[in-house]
C-alpha cells in the first residue's frame, strides 16, 4: 500500500563539518538541546472554534472539536509538533530542493525530482480539490501547521542542519500524495525488461519479468472464498506485443532504480465474512509493508467531531486517516500492482521531436539546485505531450504517470473517514485516483468488500484517435514495453499531464474493475489480481508467497468446525512460515552430494526444519543467507557480462521456479560466462552462506535478522536500536533486512465490542527526546499490539481556543 516514503537516506556525510553540531549539541547547553526540551504550549489560538488534544500513555493523541475546521487545525497543530522534519524532508524531495538543505549527497535526487516537476502535478491536484469541502479541510490543516511553526521551537534537525522550513500550504500536503503514489506505483519496470532484453535476448528477459506467474492464487478466486462478480464485462480486446529492443537503456533504467520505492514494498489484507466468524460479525486484518524508518511513515491518532470519529493512521503532512477504522466500518490497502506508468521513445531533431506527423518542440526550461556548502546546478528540465522527458548518457524517454495530473485522492480519504457503511465507502474509493489499490471494507451491519481503486489507463495504438484525444479508435494495447512516441503507440485518452484529466475517458471505470461485495472471505498479498481479465491492468505483481500461506492458513481454518475468531487472525498476521522454503529446500537436499563439509553441514540444518523464520532459528538464518548468494551466482555473471546490474534481478519466484534445464544453468547465457549446473550453483550458494555464518558469528537467524530502522541524517544516536525479530521477505509477517521494509502498521479489526488493535514500529513522537520516540519499536519487533482506541483520559495536554490567529487561517493556497 499506500506508501509514502523516502528511497535512501540523506546520510551523515550531508553535515558538512558537522554544521557546528558539537556546539551545538553540547549536553544541558547546547541550542538544540533547548529546543529539545521546550514544551508545546498548553493553550493555542485558533482561528476556528475550540478544540482539544488528550495524549495517552504511547503517544497517541486523541483530537476533538465541534467541528470539522476545528479538528483539522488541531490536526495540522499536533503533525507539526510532533514530526514537522519528516514533513519538510518529504516536500523538499518532491521538490527537489533537499541538496539546498543537506548539501552534495542529494544532487541525483534533486535532478530527477525537478525534471519529473512533482510540484506542478501537486498543483494540479490542489485546483481540483481547493473549492471542495476537502480544499477547506486542508486549508485549516495547513493554518495549524503554520501555528506551530510560526511559534515554537524548530526539531533538532533544523538546528542541526541549520536552516528554517518554509511556510507549510495545502500544495505540500499535496505533494505528500504525490510521493506516496509514487513509491507504490512509480516503477520502471517496462524500461528495465527493454533494457533486459536488448542486454540479453527478448528470451531471456521474458523469464526475468514474465507476463504472467503460473500460481493459483490470485485475489480473486473460483470457488470457495472470494467468489468473483462478472466486473470486467463489455471490455476491449487487448494486442499482445514484443518488447522493443531499444538499445543502450542500462544506463537510464539503473539511474531510475534510485528512485522508484525499494525492493519488496508491499502490504498483505484480508476479511473474512460473518457467516464464518464466531462473534457473528465481520473480520478484518491489514499490514502496509512501507520503508521502516526513525520516525515512523505512519503517524497514529483518533479524531473526533460531531459526525465523524475516526482512528488508525495518517501520513504526516495529510489530515485524514488514511487506514484504520469509524464507528461504521474499517478499511485497509493493499499496492494493486497496477501498470500505470509508461515510457516513450522519440525521433529528435534540433530541441524537437515527431508526434505522428508533425514536429513539435520540448517544453524546456532551466532550473538551478542550490547545494549547501557546495557548488549550484542546472537541470534542464523538458516536457513532451507525454509529460516529462528523462535523460542519461545520450538515451531519452518521456514519461506518463497517472500521478502527473489531478487527483481525487484526498477527497476519497475525506469521504472514507465520514463514511456511514459499505456503500458510502465504494463511492469514496471510486474517486481513489492515485496510487491503484486493493481496498478491503467491513462494517458493523455485516457487509463487506473488496475493490480495485485508482486510474489505469486503456492505451490505443495505431487508430485516427490515437493522439487525438478521442478514444476508442484505436487498437488497445498493453502497456509492458518502451512505446514508440514518435509513432503514437500506447495513447492514453483523457490523460493531460500537470492539468485535470477527463476522469470519464481513457480510464476503465471503477464498476468494471475486478472487485465483490460478501465474498466468504478473501485475501491480497500484491499478487495477480484475478485470471483472464478482459482488460490489462498490470504485470509487475509480487510473487505469490505470501498470498499462498494466507489462503491456505484461510481455506484450513474454513475446512475445520472452527470458526474464525480474532485471535486466528492474530496468528495469520504473525505467521512465519516461508513458502520459499517449502518450495525450494527439497531442491537444496537433492544438492548435498555437490556440496563440501561445511556447505553440507550448513544444508543438514534444513533436513527437519518446519520452515518458521523464527529468531531463534539456526535453519531460518542458514536458509535466508543461502538466498542472496544463491541470487548472486546465478545472475550476477550473466549481468555482469551484459553490463546490467542489482536493479535488474527477477523476484525469489523466477528464482526459484528455474527448472535444471534452464539456460541459466545447461548452457553459457552470454559470452564469456561458463556453463554452471544447477546443483554446482546451490552448493557454491550454500558455501557461501556457510562462510558468512562463521564470518560473522552469526548463531541464530535473530543474530542477523535485525531492525536497521534508522533516521534519514545517518547520524547514530539519532537511529532506533537494532533488535531481533521474527519474519522475512516472502513470510506474512513480512520484514526485509537488507531494504529495511517490513510491516508499517499492523490493523486487526473487529465489531464485537471490544477495540481493534493496532501496532506501529516506533515511536509517534518525531522529538528524539521524547519518552515516544521508539517506545512501541520493541513491541512491534515481538509481534504486539495495542488497543486502536487511545488507552488513557484526563486533562487536555493541549487546549486550542478561538483567539487572535490569522483570519486566513494562516496559511495560504501556495
Amino acid at each position: 500500500m499506500i506508501a509514502a516514503l523516502l528511497g535512501g537516506s540523506v546520510g551523515a556525510a550531508t553535515l558538512t563539518d558537522a554544521r557546528g553540531y558539537l556546539d551545538r549539541f553540547a549536553p544541558l547547553s547546547g541550542d538544540a538541546w533547548g529546543a529539545a526540551t521546550a514544551d508545546t504550549r498548553e493553550r493555542v489560538a485558533t482561528p476556528y472554534g475550540d478544540a482539544t488534544v488528550r495524549y495517552d500513555d504511547a503517544g497517541v493523541p486523541t483530537v476533538e472539536a465541534g467541528d470539522e475546521l476545528s479538528l483539522y487545525f488541531a490536526v495540522g497543530y499536533v503533525h507539526a509538533a510532533d514530526r514537522l522534519f519528516e514533513m519538510d524532508l518529504i516536500r523538499r524531495r518532491m521538490r527537489g530542493t533537499l541538496s539546498a538543505a543537506v548539501g552534495e549527497r542529494t544532487v541525483e535526487s534533486d535532478r530527477f525530482h525537478a525534471q519529473m516537476d512533482f510540484a506542478s502535478a501537486a498543483e494540479a491536484s490542489w485546483r481540483a480539490v481547493r473549492d471542495t469541502p476537502t480544499g477547506e479541510a486542508m486549508r485549516a490543516y495547513a493554518a495549524g501547521v503554520e501555528a506551530h511553526r510560526a511559534s515554537e521551537p524548530l526539531p533538532l534537525e533544523f538546528r542541526l542542519l541549520d536552516y528554517e522550513p518554509a511556510a507549510w500550504t495545502p500544495i505540500d500536503s499535496m505533494l505528500v500524495e504525490k510521493q506516496i503514489s509514487w513509491g507504490l506505483t512509480g516503477s520502471f519496470r517496462s524500461l528495465r525488461r527493454s533494457a533486459a532484453a536488448d542486454a540479453l535476448d527478448e528470451s531471456a528477459a521474458a523469464t526475468l519479468y514474465p507476463e504472467r506467474m503460473d500460481h493459483d492464487v490470485p485475489v480473486l478466486r473460483g470457488g470457495t472464498g472470494a467468489e468473483r462478480e462478472d466486473t470486467t464485462a463489455a471490455a476491449s480486446p487487448t494486442a499482445a506485443t514484443d518488447v522493443r529492443n531499444e538499445g543502450g537503456l542500462a544506463s537510464l533504467s539503473t539511474w531510475l532504480a534510485d528512485f522508484e520505492s525499494e525492493p519488496g514494498i508491499g502490504s498483505n489484507s484480508w476479511l473474512v465474512s460473518g457467516e464464518y466468524t464466531a462473534s457473528g460479525d465481520p473480520l478484518l486484518a491489514n499490514d502496509p509493508h512501507l520503508n521502516l524508518m526513525a520516525p515512523p511513515v505512519w503517524y497514529q491518532m483518533v479524531q473526533r467531531c460531531p459526525g465523524m470519529r475516526v482512528r488508525g493512521v495518517s501520513f504526516p503532512g495529510v489530515p485524514f486517516v488514511v487506514i484504520g477504522e469509524n464507528d461504521a466500518g474499517a478499511w485497509g490497502f493493499t499496492n494493486a500492482g497496477a501498470d500505470v506508468l509508461d515510457t516513450y521513445t522519440y525521433e529528435t531533431r534540433d530541441g524537437e521531436y515527431r508526434y505522428g506527423d508533425e514536429w513539435r518542440a520540448f517544453e524546456t526550461e532551466e532550473r538551478t539546485i542550490e547545494v549547501a556548502g557546495g557548488d549550484d546546478r542546472t537541470v534542464t528540465v523538458r516536457k513532451s505531450v507525454h509529460g516529462p522527458v528523462l535523460e542519461r548518457e545520450g538515451r531519452r524517454v518521456g514519461v506518463a504517470w497517472t500521478g502527473l495530473q489531478a487527483s481525487r485522492t484526498a477527497i476519497a480519504v475525506h469521504e472514507l473517514d465520514r463514511s456511514g457503511g459499505r456503500e458510502d465507502a465504494l463511492a469514496a474509493l471510486s474517486k481513489f485516483d492515485t496510487p491503484t489499490q486493493n481496498a478491503v471494507y467491513a462494517d458493523r451491519e455485516g457487509d463487506t468488500a473488496y475493490w480495485m481503486t485508482g486510474l489505469v489507463p486503456v492505451r490505443e495504438s495505431d487508430g485516427e484517435g490515437a493522439g487525438s484525444g478521442e478514444p476508442g479508435d484505436g487498437e488497445a494495447v498493453r502497456g509492458d514495453r518502451v512505446f514508440d512516441g514518435s509513432a503514437r503507440e500506447g495513447v492514453w485518452p483523457g490523460y493531460e499531464p500537470y492539468g485535470e484529466p477527463d476522469f470519464e475517458t481513457g480510464w476503465i471505470p471503477f464498476g468494471e474493475k475486478p472487485g465483490v461485495r460478501d465474498p466468504d472471505y478473501v485475501a491480497t498479498a500484491n499478487q495477480r489480481i484475478a485470471d483472464d481479465l478482459d482488460r490489462y491492468i498490470g504485470e509487475g505483481y509480487a510473487a505469490p508467497f505470501r498470498a499462498r500461506r494466507i489462503y491456505d492458513l484461510l481455506d484450513e481454518r474454513a475446512a475445520s468446525d472452527d470458526p474464525f475468531d480474532f485471535a486466528s487472525m492474530r496468528r495469520v498476521q504473525r505467521d512465519v512460515v516461508d513458502e520459499r522454503a517449502r518450495l525450494f529446500v527439497p531442491t537444496i537436499l537433492d544438492a548435498r552430494e555437490s556440496m563440501d563439509d561445511a556447505a553440507r553441514a550448513a544444508a543438514d540444518r534444513l533436513a527437519e526444519w518446519d520452515y518458521r523464520m523464527n529468531r531463534d532459528s539456526r535453519a531460518a538464518l542458514v536458509f535466508e543467507l543461502f538466498v542472496d548468494h544463491y541470487l548472486e551466482r546465478v545472475f550476477d555473471p550473466v549481468f555482469e557480462a551484459a553490463g546490467l546490474d542489482g536493479s535488474h534481478y527477477p523476484n525469489d519466484w523466477v528464482l526459484f521456479t528455474l527448472g535444471p534445464e534452464s539456460r541459466w544453468f545447461a548452457d553459457p547465457p552470454a559470452e564469456g560466462v561458463d556453463s554452471r549446473s544447477s546443483s554446482g550453483l546451490i552448493a557454491g550458494a550454500m558455501a557461501d552462506a556457510a562462510a558468512e555464518i562463521e564470518a560473522e558469528g552469526y548463531e541464530t537467524y535473530g543474530d542477523y535478522n535485525r531492525t536497521a530502522i534508522d533516521h534519514p541524517f545517518g547520524l547514530g544516536f539519532l537511529n532506533y536500536p537494532r533488535l531481533p525479530t521474527d519474519g522475512s521477505p516472502a513470510t506474512v509477517r513480512n520484514f526485509r533486512r537488507e531494504s529495511a521494509v517490513g510491516s508499517s502498521f499492523r490493523l486487526l479489526a473487529r465489531f464485537d465490542g471490544d477495540p481493534s488493535l493496532g501496532m506501529i514500529p516506533g515511536g509517534n513522537d518525531g522529538e528524539y527526546f521524547s519518552e515516544h520516540y521508539s517506545d512501541l519499536l520493541k513491541p512491534w519487533a515481538d509481534g504486539e499490539y495495542r488497543p486502536l482506541v487511545a488507552t488513557s483520559e484526563g486533562a487536555p495536554d493541549i487546549r486550542f481556543q478561538a483567539g487572535d490567529a490569522a483570519a486566513d487561517g494562516g496559511a495560504g493556497d501556495e
